[in-house]
Parts: C-alpha cells; sequence; structure tokens
C-alpha cells in the first residue's frame, strides 16, 4: 500500500507475523464443534445496512463473521413479517449469524429456542449496546446492564435455549461515566455461557463522538479470562485492528462504520492478518462498479423501488471525499430506477485515486453526545430483576 493511504497512526504498524494472532472459536453449550472465526473479524449489525446482499459483498472481499441486522425476539415469536424477512439468510451463506434483541426473558428464550430448534442459524449474538433515546428511555438497549439481575436472566434464557449454538453479547462501556455496566457485564456473560462478548469501547452518553476508548477493552480483556473478547470502535484502517489487539490483548475486533462504503476493508483485514500489505484502495471507477454491483444485488432482494431507495446511503458513503462527488451524490439520490443508477455511476469519465484523506472520514452516525434518558428511577436498584415494558423493544439497531 502507497504510504499515503497510510495515517501517522499506522504508518510504522507492522503486519501480523506467523502465528501472533490465531482463530477465535464460539463454542455453544455441549457442541462438538466450534465455530471457527478467521481471520478475527466481526461485521457489525448495522440496521438498514448489514442486510444479505451487503453481508455478500463483504464477504466476496474476505473473511470472517458477518452479522445481521438486529432483530427483535418479540417480532420473532408474533411471526411478524418485516422480522421474518430480516432473519432470511441467502441459500449459501455460512456461518449465519444473526443478532437478537429482546427485554423479557420469556419471549427472548422463545425466539431463541425458535432459531435453534429450526437450524436457522449457526451463532446468535445479543445487542445491549443501543444508545438511542427512545430505546434507554424505556429502559431498553445500553440502559439495560445497569440491571444486572435481569441482565444475567436473559442472558441464561438465551443460553440454555440455544444448545449447541454459540450465543455471544455486545455492549458498551456503560451509561456513561458515573455508571459504568461493562465489567458486570462481561462477568455475567462468562458465568453463564456465553461464547464470547464484544466491547463498544464507548458510553451511551457518547453515542459515536470522539475517539473509541481501547483502554476499556484492556481492561474488559484482563477481566474476562475464560471466552473470548472483541474490541469494537474507530477500526477505519486495517493496521487499526492489528493496533487495536496488540494494545489490548483482545482476541478479535468488531468493524461498524469503517466499512460503509468500503467493503474492501475486510480485503485489507484479510491481507494483514495473513502477514501481507495490502493493496492501495479502489480507484473512482472501480468504486463506481462496486457501488453498481451493491445496487444490483439490493434489487435482486428487494425489489426495484425498495432497492434503490435504500441503495441512496450508500451511494453517499461510495463516493464521499472524491472529487466531483458532492455533483455525484443529488444525481444518485435523485434516481428511481436501476437503469437510471445504472446509467448515472457509468457515465462517470473520470478515474480519480482514492483521496487518502478519506481513509479516516467517518460514515454513518457521528451525532455529538447526548444526556442518556433513562426511565424514572431506573439507577435506584442494580438488582431488580424486572424487565421493562415491550416497548423498550424497539426495532432500531446499533451498539
Amino acid at each position: 500500500m502507497n504510504p499515503t493511504y497510510q495515517s501517522e497512526l499506522n504508518r510504522d504498524v507492522p503486519v501480523a507475523a506467523p502465528g501472533e494472532f490465531a482463530p477465535v472459536l464460539l463454542r455453544g453449550q455441549g457442541a462438538r464443534e466450534s465455530l471457527s472465526i478467521w481471520p478475527p473479524v466481526v461485521l457489525a449489525p448495522m440496521a438498514g445496512v448489514t442486510n444479505i446482499p451487503f453481508r455478500a459483498l463483504c464477504r466476496r472481499f474476505g473473511a470472517g463473521l458477518y452479522v445481521s441486522e438486529m432483530i427483535t425476539a418479540r417480532g420473532l415469536v408474533e411471526n411478524n413479517a418485516k422480522t421474518l424477512h430480516l432473519a432470511s439468510f441467502a441459500p449459501d451463506e455460512k456461518p449465519r449469524s444473526l443478532q437478537l434483541y429482546g427485554v423479557e426473558p420469556v419471549s427472548l428464550g422463545e425466539a431463541v429456542a425458535w432459531l435453534a430448534g429450526e437450524g436457522r442459524v449457526d451463532h446468535i449474538d445479543m445487542n445491549f449496546g443501543c444508545p438511542v433515546r427512545k430505546v434507554t428511555r424505556r429502559g431498553g438497549g445500553a440502559a439495560l446492564p445497569w440491571k444486572r439481575a435481569l441482565l444475567r436472566r436473559l442472558v441464561q434464557a438465551a443460553v440454555r435455549n440455544a444448545g449447541p449454538i454459540p450465543v455471544t453479547i455486545k455492549f458498551r462501556i456503560g451509561i456513561d461515566d458515573a455508571h459504568e455496566t461493562m465489567l458486570d457485564a462481561g462477568r455475567i456473560a462468562e458465568d453463564e455461557g456465553c461464547a464470547a462478548v464484544a466491547l463498544h469501547a464507548r458510553t451511551a452518553a457518547q453515542l459515536y463522538d470522539g475517539e473509541a476508548r481501547w483502554d476499556a477493552i484492556a481492561r474488559l480483556k484482563a477481566a474476562v479470562r475464560t471466552i473470548p473478547v472483541f474490541g469494537n470502535g474507530d477500526v477505519w484502517e486495517a493496521h487499526d485492528a492489528l493496533r487495536m489487539m496488540r494494545a489490548t490483548g483482545c482476541d478479535g475486533v468488531v468493524v461498524g462504520r469503517g466499512c460503509l462504503g468500503r467493503p474492501w476493508l475486510f480485503r485489507d483485514l484479510a491481507d494483514v492478518f495473513a502477514g501481507r500489505e495490502p493493496a492501495d484502495p479502489p480507484s473512482l471507477q472501480q468504486v463506481l462498479a462496486i457501488a453498481l454491483e451493491h445496487a444490483e444485488l439490493l434489487v435482486q432482494w428487494f425489489g426495484e423501488n425498495r432497492g434503490v431507495r435504500m441503495f441512496r446511503q450508500h451511494g453517499g458513503w461510495y463516493t464521499k471525499g472524491f472529487r466531483g462527488g458532492s455533483k455525484l451524490r443529488p444525481r444518485i439520490m435523485n434516481v428511481a430506477t436501476l437503469p437510471a443508477l445504472r446509467e448515472v455511476l457509468t457515465s462517470v469519465e473520470s478515474d480519480d485515486p482514492f483521496p487518502p484523506t478519506a481513509m479516516r472520514v467517518p460514515r454513518g452516525k457521528s451525532s455529538g453526545r447526548q444526556r442518556v434518558t433513562l426511565p424514572e428511577n431506573w439507577l435506584d436498584d442494580r438488582d431488580d430483576p424486572t424487565p421493562p415494558g415491550f416497548e423498550a423493544e424497539d426495532e432500531t439497531s446499533g451498539g
């Protein structure tokens, strides 16, 4: 890779040495075999993004574990058509990894039992990291781990009903700096038979602002000794993953916003873990060809009208930083059919190299900080096992 594409943070970071890192093994209760993840890289679930087309595109570039959009346990139990569609996989998709969210142990257990009993999944991840106000104010998302007795009940329900299917949980540092929850969440996961944990190294109050606090990942890894720990936050370049793992001792990384508009990041990650320097990022024409492939996959899966509309946000991410991108994005936003989109993407004559300044430009969510809204008296009793109402089971993904 041309050094111009490496930030000062990574300019002197060497690729992985032979045997330096190992596959992450996820084992369910009583399972004879483990689910092996190599390289130790996981695609973070993102609402409206990590659907079948995007997972297929990322998988074509690299390897690892690619997790579905978050779905709600209640939606599964009630046979909600939208939820069932989100919970589906391509016929050739393997392993089938699904993120599940629930706030009530009985319905969560029923949903897990259905997923495991029908052989629909190879891995279940549970989301306890969503910082969105409409979720936390009802006691869900990143607010829920504060109620450690309730969190334990939920983890127990999932693991017991999953059988040999490995269950993992993802969470944040805590609600805010004064209300940390990560160590309790990690120990509960370890005690109750989870196969691994993942930490987004920000608090709910931080949202996606500022730098991820990798020191928190190191603290969690020191506290959780018997199961793998994944780190999440600020993996924009492949070498960031190596820096995180070396600095924190974590077993693998979770990649979210860094791959938006850049699915080839998984190619780069596969390279550095294999001991190879990655290639330069694609040029504008190559990026637009990838973008068109993505749009075609969305149309195949969701139909032309919805697929083209879904592509619009991706179009902004693919063209971010390119000279002329600001003029191209409105054209992408205004098309309504796949032929029209194809004409826009193939009409660009320039073939500029990928702009180095775009390597670390945040894509997706980046909206400042917040004061976390919680239910009344939520902080009073950490050992209250009472679930919040089902209103907390909002179909909002993130963590």
